[in-house]
């Protein structure tokens, strides 16, 4: 006789799919996610039904990640691929580094998922570090890996790589593929475009991206396309220690340089009122004066 353990025939155990607070099994999973019927513009006729309450949803996901990061300490954002192997280099390095930003006092925040993702939160939770993941609503199974100490799911990419930039201190980014460059040239633009300041981007494993560098070089900046100090906003490094120096050098320099803006302000209000006392006092000087001729 057969075993069901309690299970009606056919309903196995199967993957299964987050949706922010939601986690759906077998039939109950969709087969499109928030962000393909968000963008998908030949539904044009639900628009003024539904996406009025996607934009509460949206709205939903920013709270529930500011809220839930809001006392995070100095944290790193790692990146690479989910289908890098557990012995693979990218994956032995991403446990190193991520034992590395725990010792040097940073959280790791990373997708979530498996390969390179799974590796930076297993050395960040093994150091004694705050391990992060913030996971997305995909079409295939992927899921929250099991060294995550603090986990988000998204529906919407979109929501999901605010967090990745606004509670990081710096990008360090393996060998990955599409996403994983989408995040490089995300936070690059942002960096170039000054919308966020001294924010360090690291290339770790100069094998798999100096071709990448390369290009960018030879043809992009010798194009006009980018100007040579783009260029240096990028680190390339093997070195573990290189990459943990660079992030912590840089953080050093901008609060550096947020002191110096400080002290700047601050002196010149005292400036301000010490001219504001000085003409004051000649207006006094020149009332008495005139009391005294009349």
């Amino acid at each position: 006789m057969s075993q069901s353990n309690g299970r009606e025939p056919g309903r196995r155990a199967g993957r299964e799919r987050h949706r922010g607070a939601v986690t759906l099994r077998r039939q109950a999973i969709p087969t499109s996610t928030a962000d393909q019927r968000l963008l998908d513009s030949r539904g044009r006729s639900d628009w003024k039904t539904r996406d009025a309450w996607r934009a509460l949803r949206i709205l939903s996901e920013f709270v529930e990640g500011f809220d839930t990061l809001a006392d995070l300490p100095p944290a790193v954002s790692v990146f690479g691929s989910a289908r890098s192997g557990p012995d693979s280099p990218e994956c032995r390095l991403a446990e190193e580094l991520g034992a590395a930003l725990a010792r040097a006092g940073y959280a790791v925040i990373t997708g979530g998922g498996p390969g390179v993702m799974e590796a930076a939160n297993r050395g960040a939770s093994g150091a004694g570090g705050l391990s992060v993941g913030l996971g997305i609503e995909l079409p295939f199974e992927q899921g929250i890996n099991d060294w995550v100490d603090l986990a988000i799911d998204f529906r919407y990419f979109f929501a999901r790589k605010t967090m990745f930039v606004k509670y990081a201190h710096g990008f360090v980014v393996l060998p990955g593929g599409f996403g994983t460059m989408d995040e490089l040239f995300e936070a690059l633009t942002l960096v170039q475009t000054g919308k966020v300041t001294r924010f360090p981007v690291v290339l770790m494993g100069t094998a798999y991206w100096q071709g990448l560098i390369d290009w960018l070089r030879d043809t992009m900046a010798a194009d006009g396309k980018i100007g040579p100090v783009d260029l240096e906003l990028i680190c390339l490094t093997d070195s573990v220690e290189a990459a943990v120096r660079h992030i912590v050098e840089a953080e050093a320099a901008l609060s550096a340089e947020q002191e110096a803006v400080r002290e700047e302000a601050v002196a010149r209000v005292a400036a301000d009122q010490r001219d504001a006392a000085e003409a004051a006092d000649e207006r006094d000087a020149a009332d008495s004066g005139g009391a005294r001729e009349s």
